[in-house]
């Protein structure tokens, strides 16, 4: 696989699809650090990826912002963790992060550059950056070699 995967959304809707795409890649125990600005689509990607995942209804699937974690189920469980808040890894930790990432499913982290430190290079990092109205470049890496190999079989690394 390439260093990294860059995929290009021209709307809301094909944001979401690539989420659905994503989701078949993830397995238990994984991680998402989802970095981007105000707007960018990190939470319309974890609604995409949480329906690929099974979730009966994507409109539960909501910015954790004020509660800080959102859980949803599906084929896995869903953590979904916003950091914005957050002021240090000691308080990642105090969210239970760690017994998150033991619980068998998996955890998507908004805001992640805030408490990288916590999520590690394990990860599976997706940067967002709007680039139009409606255009989004995500850029997705790791350096789980695993990871990587089942990001390789959703067909993304091909471009889109």
């Amino acid at each position: 696989m390439n260093p990294h995967i860059e995929i290009h959304s021209t709307s809301v809707e094909e944001t979401l699809e690539i989420g659905r795409i994503l989701a078949a890649a993830l397995s238990p125990g994984d991680v998402v650090g989802l970095v981007g600005g105000l707007g960018a689509g990190k939470t319309h990607l974890v609604k995409g990826i949480a329906a690929g995942l099974g979730v009966a209804d994507e409109r539960r699937v909501n910015s954790p912002t004020f509660v800080l974690v959102n859980e949803y189920d599906g084929k896995l469980h869903i953590f979904h963790v916003d950091a914005y808040r957050l002021s240090s890894i000691h308080e990642m930790e105090a969210l239970g992060f760690e017994e998150m990432c033991l619980a068998g499913g998996v955890v998507f982290v908004e805001w992640a550059d805030r408490v990288a430190d916590a999520i590690g290079s394990g990860a599976l990092w997706i940067d967002i950056e709007v680039t139009g109205d409606t255009q989004r470049r995500l850029t997705l890496r790791t350096t789980s070699v695993a990871l990587a190999q089942r990001l390789a079989k959703t067909g993304l690394d091909r471009g889109r």
